[in-house]
């Protein structure tokens, strides 16, 4: 059997720009693209914490250490520069393979692109005691 599990995660990355009559979907930061693991023209879904679009396209390569996060084309029109953005790449694979799989999620410093630490593992959400 197989299964889809989270392969990387660019997490809290600020929109850089929105261009509506550019050629291809998402130009990501190279660096960025090398450091998350995702490959160009990889499918990507793009997640905006600031108005709750959710998307899916593909990744093209931007310009190395540019801090780029460009929404093109149609896709446009569901972010604006300055949004935050979640952009996550999934892999399927065996349960087997599963078993020792970590994701590569990559995390961002409050007011840029540049990157603050990386993990390939999430803490366990606890419920709070006065919820």
């Amino acid at each position: 059997m197989q299964i889809t599990l989270l392969k990387s995660k660019l997490h809290r990355v600020k929109t850089t720009h929105a261009e509506l009559d550019y050629e291809g979907s998402c130009a990501i930061d190279g660096k960025l693209m090398d450091v998350a693991e995702i490959r160009e023209y990889e499918q990507i879904q793009i997640y905006n914490v600031n108005n709750g679009e959710r998307f899916t396209t593909y990744a093209i390569r931007g310009e190395e250490n540019s801090g780029i996060i460009s929404v093109n084309g149609a896709a446009a029109h569901k972010a604006s520069p300055g949004d935050l953005l979640i952009i996550a790449t999934y892999i399927s694979m065996s349960e087997k393979e599963a078993e020792s799989f970590k994701p590569k999620m990559v995390y961002f410093e409050e007011d840029s692109n540049q990157i603050s630490h990386t993990k390939n593992t999430i803490a366990v959400q606890k419920m709070d005691k006065a919820s």
